[in-house]
């Protein structure tokens, strides 16, 4: 029986998860495995394409030692390793989410954020609203104008769909569901072509959601720009400027031990997050994207 070990958590894997692909992966980290050598022996020229297209498959410890980069594949392996991938799940489909009332929930979602007037017993008025950090006081002029016309957030839907279409002609899957990753909001797993969001951020409405899953899709392009889907995340040279108000997630615990390099691609996209035109531009500019219609 052939014995593998894994690149990224090195050693033998604990499980093999084995695709209907016929390529082995790691049951701890989900990277491809490389078989290892016999009694030092060289391998023959299958075995040296075995070794090209599993072992320099993307890596996905994205916590490396301080300072460091990862070693990234070969452009050429990242392609002959998406040529073999499986198609993506159709569950899992980024446009299913909007066939499922996606953007129905968002817009239910959004009322939360409408101000409210309640009268008090003594006369007068009382206005209960919720504002997102990094957002000024507003003025009783301004609640009495989102009460009487509240904010359709069309366009940011509209965003919404476009990014989802666009993620879903490069390959990407998107789940609602727990990102692996305590805490966090979304995830982009590159070794699984996997975006994961919250199923609580589409509580918190359009604004919210679109923002996590721009953030998230600018991630996706960093692993394009690297190379392709697969690929170990690489900065896009972008500002890395962000609010105020955002650089408090980067002290989050989330990030307590990520190294210099794991944080200089968070910033990039905390600081880019809020253009919901720029995910979608990068996408289609870094990733491989079918034709669609």
């Amino acid at each position: 029986m052939a014995r593998f070990r894994c690149p990224t958590c090195r050693g033998r894997p604990l499980r093999l998860q084995q695709p209907f692909t016929g390529l082995p992966r790691c049951g701890r980290c989900g990277d491809l495995l490389e078989p290892k050598p016999r009694h030092g022996r060289a391998w023959g020229l299958a075995g040296g394409v075995a070794v090209l297209v599993l072992g320099g498959a993307a890596l996905s410890g994205l916590l490396e030692p301080m300072g460091s980069l990862p070693e990234q594949a070969p452009e050429i392996t990242t392609r002959l390793l998406e040529r073999f991938d499986p198609a993506p799940d159709p569950r899992q489909r980024p446009m299913a989410l909007i066939e499922g009332g996606l953007l129905e929930n968002l817009k239910e979602a959004d009322r939360q954020w409408i101000p409210t007037a309640e009268p008090l017993a003594g006369g007068g008025i009382r206005f209960l609203y919720r504002r997102r950090a990094g957002e000024p006081e507003l003025s009783v002029d301004e609640l009495q104008d989102l009460i009487d016309s509240p904010p359709d957030h069309g366009e940011k839907r509209s965003a919404i769909v476009e990014l989802l279409s666009v993620l879903e002609a490069a390959g990407v899957q998107v789940q609602l569901t727990e990102p692996r990753k305590t805490g966090a909001a979304g995830e982009w797993d590159h070794a699984a072509r996997t975006l994961r969001i919250k199923p609580a951020v589409v509580d918190k409405g359009t604004v919210d959601f679109a923002q996590v899953l721009n953030h998230e899709a600018i991630h996706v392009a960093q692993s394009c720009a690297a190379g392709g889907l697969r690929s170990v995340p690489r900065t896009l040279g972008l500002s890395q400027e962000v609010p105020p108000e955002l650089k408090l997630h980067l002290d989050d615990p989330l990030y307590a031990g990520a190294s210099d390099w794991e944080k200089a691609l968070e910033r990039e996209a905390y600081a880019n997050q809020r253009l919901l035109e720029l995910g979608t531009t990068l996408v289609r500019s870094h990733c491989r994207v079918r034709a669609t219609g």
